[in-house]
């Protein structure tokens, strides 16, 4: 069974904001409803899974809301909800998944990529803290990913990484 980190993966990487003024270039064409495909880690050195996503997006010069549903292993879906701030540069915003717990997440954008900083309400590989991006690919695609610290190696593990489209 898909285990809370692996949702939380996935939706907080489709979170993403933008500035006010440049936000509505960024944030308005991507309203709108998204789907897609790829792969989750439900921990470290475990073997992926493959994900299928879709999600409704909508947003304004400073705000958006993502509301959506994955569903892995053909049989196990989940509920994902996220909302961010833009002030600036900068975001902050909460996700919630599964658990029903927020989590916090906070980043900067820079040109088509947000990169965001997630501190998880629980504990996830170890610690509570995850890096992840969301690069826009032209106007129809989004990618995805999340990337954790493995404490025993020391290295940087991608957990999850979806590609969607419109």
């Amino acid at each position: 069974m898909l285990n809370h980190r692996f949702v939380s993966l996935i939706a907080a990487l489709l979170v993403f904001p933008t500035t006010t003024q440049a936000a509505d270039d960024f944030l308005a064409p991507l309203a709108g409803s998204w789907q897609g495909k790829g792969t989750a880690l439900t921990r470290i050195g475990a073997k992926p899974i493959n994900v299928t996503c879709s999600f409704t997006m909508q947003g304004d010069g400073s705000n958006l809301n993502m509301d959506g549903t994955c569903r892995g292993m053909l049989v196990v879906k989940r509920n994902i909800s996220a909302r961010l701030r833009a002030n600036g540069q900068n975001y902050t915003g909460t996700y919630t998944g599964p658990s029903g717990q927020p989590s916090s997440l906070s980043g900067s954008r820079q040109g088509s990529a947000i990169n965001l900083t997630v501190r998880w309400a629980r504990v996830v590989n170890g610690d509570r803290v995850a890096n992840m991006s969301f690069e826009k690919i032209g106007d129809n695609r989004l990618r995805l990913q999340t990337v954790d610290k493995d404490l025993a190696t020391g290295k940087q593990v991608v957990t999850s990484r979806i590609d969607l489209s419109r």
